[in-house]
């Protein structure tokens, strides 16, 4: 069963009416939710003035049956070093909340749904492309 991680840009898409990322979530039977894109989620409600209705329809979209609220485990930390050693290695370091959404990714076996480029120097990560 094919799994795709939803990263903060693309749920913001979705909520924005962004026909294509509707489209490509309805491809997945298992929708993931990292717990880093919801933190990012809600520092970004805080931020607007509709802080309680985007709260209200990010836990809609996270009631539904097919989509799943991820933990962080030792195993995803495992993931993340790996991620962040490779790539600073590489000279191509990316952001730090980012280096733990592709972790989860990896942790997951999942699709990464995300219109940062920056995610393409992960090695072996599954970046569904839009």
């Amino acid at each position: 069963m094919e799994r795709l991680l939803i990263d903060t840009n693309a749920y913001t898409a979705l909520m924005a009416g962004n026909t294509e990322v509707a489209d490509i979530l309805n491809r997945f039977a298992v929708v993931l939710l990292s717990p880093i894109v919801y933190g990012e989620l809600i520092d970004g409600f805080r931020q607007g003035s509709r802080e309680k209705e985007n709260r209200l329809i990010l836990e809609r979209f996270c009631a539904k049956p097919r989509t799943t609220r991820l933990p962080i485990t030792h195993s995803t930390a495992e993931w993340f070093s790996e991620i962040k050693h490779t790539l600073r290695s590489k000279g191509r370091p990316i952001p730090i909340n980012d280096g733990w959404i592709a972790a989860s990714c990896m942790e997951h076996g999942a699709h990464l749904l995300s219109f940062d480029s920056h995610f393409d120097a992960v090695d072996g990560l599954l970046k569904y492309p839009i």
